[in-house]
């Protein structure tokens, strides 16, 4: 498979097995598979998680907002031609840190950088920002393994 970014959700779910209302990543700007993949999200207020969390001020829950970064490594990990057709796992998170809220109507841009990776472990670290202000960052530590 040849990709050329930008792409959108068809390649994105060409690559990962995410899909909706879970999957977390609407295009993809720029990828170097293996190594670095920046992506967006745009938060239209339609998500289904905004009238629960908070009915009176909603706001991304923090764990979707990893989840974010996390499909956006994925993407990169799951693009390298190794590993097309496999899944990509949690198997870490350290150093998650929280700065501001993510709310309807932002834009995510998301980027994982894949630092480390020995045999089916890796690590990615990653970044969520809204207009240019950092809203979350992190360290993931995956598995890569077969597909059912």
């Amino acid at each position: 498979m040849t990709l050329t970014v930008p792409f959108g959700r068809a390649e994105i779910e060409a690559i990962i097995p995410h899909r909706d209302p879970f999957l977390l990543i609407d295009e993809v700007v720029e990828l170097v598979p293996g190594v670095r993949v920046a992506a967006r999200k745009h938060l239209t207020g339609d998500e289904w998680w905004w009238p629960g969390h908070f009915p009176e001020k909603p706001v991304m829950p923090g764990v979707l907002t990893v989840e974010a970064i996390a499909q956006c490594g994925a993407v990169a990990v799951l693009a390298e031609e190794a590993n097309r057709g496999k899944l990509a796992f949690f198997a870490g998170i350290d150093d998650v840190k929280f700065k501001r809220m993510v709310e309807p109507g932002d834009t995510l841009d998301l980027v994982c950088e894949i630092v480390a990776l020995r045999g089916p472990i890796g690590k990615g670290k990653g970044t969520a920002h809204v207009g240019g202000e950092l809203a979350c960052s992190g360290t993931l530590t995956f598995f890569v393994g077969d597909a059912p």
